[in-house]
């Protein structure tokens, strides 16, 4: 069976499979185990976050074209300002909902790499394999906690966004615009932690990526 026949059957089960057990035994069948779609997941994940960093910097140099845009486009300018907020918005919650993704796979595969590892026979094998198990949890805990400080940082950023937003529109004056050159800094501050934040889940999953491989 060639990758492209294996993977129109994948997306099929997983689309049509209501029962996850259902699911996952499908998917093995067609060689496609837990591991991989913890895999494919963190990547996705990374990916989505990839997505964010370069949407929340858009966001951040709209809100300083928005500074030095003059009374009679103030508008238009917040025309612009509520797309890139709502934008930023979906990319948040695609990163939030990769990671909840991940989470459920991997609680998956290690529920049945535990259960798995009581059918051994020989004492050796299962403690190698009972460490192995461990030094995984242990390098997938720290990358889901690198995710989750980037989720977090993700809402004061959005606060601040919204809040500007609405702000634009209540207004629609020179005197809004002027408002915003107070908060620039604070946002740009919070983006630039959020960023970095993000870097740094990014390279945890490609180092969990590369291990899993």
């Amino acid at each position: 069976m060639n990758f492209l026949t294996q993977a129109a059957i994948a997306a099929a089960i997983v689309t049509l499979s209501g029962c996850t057990t259902i699911k996952y035994n499908a998917l093995e069948k067609v060689g496609i185990h837990k591991r991989d779609l913890l895999v494919d997941n963190v990547e996705d994940t990374r990916d989505a976050q990839k997505e964010a960093q370069e949407q929340f910097q858009d966001a951040l140099e709209r809100f300083g074209q928005v500074i030095a845009i003059e009374e009679t486009g103030l508008k238009k300018a917040y025309g612009r300002l509520n797309d890139e907020y709502e934008d930023s918005v979906d990319a948040a919650e695609e990163v939030s909902e990769e990671i909840g993704e991940v989470e459920d796979v991997a609680e998956d595969l290690f529920e049945e790499w535990g259960e798995e590892i009581e059918t051994f026979t020989d004492p050796v094998l299962k403690r190698n394999s009972e460490n192995q198990l461990r030094d995984t949890q242990a390098r997938y805990a720290g990358m889901l906690e690198t995710m989750k400080d980037a989720e977090a940082s993700m809402k004061p950023v959005l606060d601040t966004m919204r809040d500007n937003v609405l702000y634009l529109k209540h207004n629609l004056n020179a005197q809004a615009v002027g408002s915003l050159e107070s908060t620039f800094s604070e946002l740009e501050g919070d983006i630039g932690i959020l960023i970095e934040r993000m870097n740094q889940s990014i390279a945890r999953s490609n180092d969990f990526i590369s291990r899993m491989n």
